[in-house]
């Protein structure tokens, strides 16, 4: 075969090799495009770098899709996987008589959202396609779902021990307490704002503050109704800004909060959690039972839902008039009209948000109040308080109450209040069947209670209830009160804004650990500033999903802060009263509700109190100036919370260890009461919410 011969038969070959190999391409994208479900796999290996492509402009709006839904559902995602601790039954007790706070704790729901803070904006896609109207240029009304009603509950949760009465050793070491912080500015509660009716909270509806540029923006007394309030002066003495923010930028204002990114929120939000989940040294598995609020409402938006309470929503209107309708609008008026009071010998003024108006207030209730006691309801329910315990708050007062000749009075017509003396603890222990994982017939009880009540009188229909209430400080009193309940004033322990708690209207009581019902205030006082060398402390079980992100970050992590799981030994008693007398801040994180008995504890120390519990609504808030002797931190701020107490000045430190001091007394149980001691101070605030929720004629 001669060369030309072979040249051809190789360049034939090559054509037909190369034919082949075109043939198979062609039939790959051919089996590509018909075939496989994403056409443009292959494809895009022949675009440059630079070209963009249909699927690459849709990939881009999935991916948009679902930056935002994880972002909108940190919050949601945790709550699928944590159950809240009140919403199922099976966790472990936290009832009486020991009445731990150290012993687990329930019985808490789902209940309506609540007005969202500025910097806390986390709207889970589901919430934005149900009824929810997010406008960038303006409010919003959200209506509750019925579900979080539905009085069945049968994710509540179950409390067991209900037969010991003597105080454990573990149980030194309570349970439950915060509420986020952005300081209000004094002229911010200035008297004569301006607050529109339009922005009242409905019990079944919730306001949104106004967006923009993707952050909530704050409500501001210039935005609200075209409503005089009353003068009502607050005091210069607010702390600064607790928060990481204030911390981290001393370029931003003493009294305002500067505003994180959302993201950056979420962020630390979701670590913080991912971070305690994996935690091993604390030995303590992921609470189940443990539920992150939907939304956060800081100090600043509370001080604000009061000025619209006192501006004129949420009134109490009355059916027919009676004598002691005149009686009470004669007492606002006065209160209103108080004389200013520049110096006490026995009231700290920094501690009061205005010490004339509490003063004539109280010199009013004194001389005036008439308050009605049911003698209807059986004991143990009823008419039988318990006097030691976590709970004790209840008894005490119904106990010092009903043994009361100045306030009481057996002619109903004369009576500006009408008091409920039941127990929520002695409810709970009688009338809830063990496992049966439904609170549906303690419910009931109270239910037809007030039924049996509305129909053998007319007191309650006169006004619907408004001037009728209660004292409970049981974790279920807020459920075992909702449906008719709802419209009377609820003294509540478990002051949660998320769980329907209404300020102005229902009053927050303080849970107080009585160890001996001889002598309720046993314990008392701490050493001088000068002798208290720890930064912080905190010590207790870990209840509920905030505890243990505290012990992640801070548990051994630091000499200055002493933060620990349940203190265990001999000695645990007296190692916790040391501590507590030592610091120079007491933690006092929530456990399963908002509430927690530290925080009286800690000033009972002479300690100044850390509350770390989101919406959780302090004490006697229409009356005292919390952030005078109190620091809030925000939950998702844990991982700063040494820079946040470091941040706080000396002299700053010492003013609210003084408010601490002179704050004490307001928080002591006396076997024969004495002037603005706890009894009193209880007795006040609902007589004032009761004065200020009534409408002139």
């Amino acid at each position: 075969m001669d060369q030309g011969t072979h040249q051809f038969l190789c360049q034939a070959q090559t054509r037909r090799l190369v034919l082949l190999l075109g043939i198979t391409v062609a039939i790959v994208l051919l089996v590509q495009y018909v075939e496989l479900p994403y056409p443009t796999v292959l494809s895009s290996l022949f675009l440059t770098r630079g070209s963009s492509s249909t699927s690459e402009t849709n990939g881009n709006k999935e991916i948009s899709k679902g930056l935002n839904s994880t972002y909108v559902d940190i919050g949601q995602a945790s709550s699928d996987t944590e159950t809240d601790e009140g919403n199922n039954l099976s966790g472990s007790p936290r009832d009486p008589k020991v009445n731990s706070d150290s012993a687990s704790s329930k019985g808490k729901n789902d209940f309506p959202l609540v007005i969202k803070d500025s910097s806390h904006v986390d709207l889970d896609k589901s919430s934005m396609s149900k009824n929810e109207n997010i406008s960038a240029n303006g409010p919003a009304i959200v209506k509750a779902r019925e579900s979080e009603y539905d009085i069945s509950l049968k994710n509540d949760t179950e409390d067991t021990n209900s037969s010991s009465s003597s105080i454990q050793p573990e149980d030194l070491a309570p349970t439950d307490s915060d509420s986020s912080a952005r300081y209000l500015k004094p002229e911010d509660m200035a008297s004569n704002e301006t607050i529109s009716s339009s922005s009242s909270i409905q019990p079944e509806e919730v306001v949104l503050p106004e967006e923009s540029n993707g952050n909530l923006q704050a409500l501001s007394p210039s935005s609200l109704p075209n409503k005089t309030i009353p003068t009502y002066k607050v005091t210069e003495s607010r702390s600064p800004v607790i928060s990481a923010d204030t911390a981290n930028r001393t370029s931003e204002n003493k009294y305002t909060a500067g505003k994180r990114k959302r993201g950056e929120r979420a962020a630390s939000l979701k670590s913080s959690r991912s971070k305690s989940k994996k935690k091993s040294s604390t030995n303590v598995s992921k609470d189940k039972n443990s539920k992150k609020p939907k939304s956060v409402v800081p100090i600043s938006e509370m001080n604000k839902l009061l000025l619209q309470s006192l501006a004129g929503s949420n009134k109490m209107v009355a059916n027919w008039l009676a004598p002691v309708d005149q009686e009470v609008l004669f007492a606002k008026s006065q209160i209103e009209n108080a004389p200013i009071t520049k110096n006490d010998e026995i009231l700290h003024s920094p501690i009061f948000r205005n010490l004339s108006m509490f003063k004539r207030s109280y010199e009013l209730m004194e001389n005036m109040l008439k308050v009605y006691i049911y003698q209807e309801g059986e004991k143990p329910i009823f008419h039988e308080p318990i006097l030691e315990g976590i709970y004790a708050s209840e008894g005490w007062f119904m106990k010092l109450l009903e043994a009361n000749k100045n306030f009481i009075t057996k002619d109903p017509t004369k009576a500006h209040l009408f008091y409920f003396p039941y127990s929520s603890q002695m409810l709970k222990i009688q009338i809830y069947v063990p496992n049966s994982h439904k609170r549906a017939n303690v419910i009931k009880y109270m239910k037809d209670y007030v039924d049996m009540i509305a129909a053998k009188y007319s007191f309650w229909n006169r006004t619907n209830g408004a001037d009728h209430f209660l004292a409970a400080c049981h974790d279920w009193a807020p459920a075992e009160t909702r449906g008719r309940m709802l419209s009377c004033i609820r003294a509540l322990c478990n002051a949660d804004l998320e769980a329907g708690f209404k300020i102005g209207k229902d009053v927050s009581l303080p849970e107080t650990y009585v160890h001996s019902k001889k002598n309720p205030i046993k314990y008392l006082g701490g050493n001088p500033p000068s002798q208290r060398h720890i930064l912080a402390f905190f010590a207790g079980r870990m209840h509920g999903y905030v505890r243990p992100i505290l012990l992640e970050y801070w548990e051994n992590k630091d000499s200055d802060m002493k933060i620990f799981g349940q203190l265990t030994g001999v000695n645990n008693r007296t190692d916790y009263f040391h501590y507590m007398k030592s610091s120079k801040y007491c933690i006092c994180a929530r456990g399963y509700e908002v509430n927690s008995l530290r925080v009286v504890e800690a000033i009972f120390y002479d300690c100044v109190p850390v509350i770390i519990s989101d919406n959780y609504v302090p004490a006697f808030f229409e009356i005292l100036n919390w952030e005078s002797f109190a620091v809030f931190v925000l939950e998702e701020d844990i991982p700063n919370l040494k820079n946040i107490l470091l941040s706080i000045s000396e002299e700053r430190y010492m003013e609210m260890y003084m408010g601490v001091k002179k704050v004490q007394q307001h928080f002591l149980w006396h076997d024969q009461p004495v002037k603005y001691d706890l009894f009193h101070m209880i007795l006040h605030n609902v007589w004032y919410n009761r004065v200020f929720r009534t409408r002139p004629t």
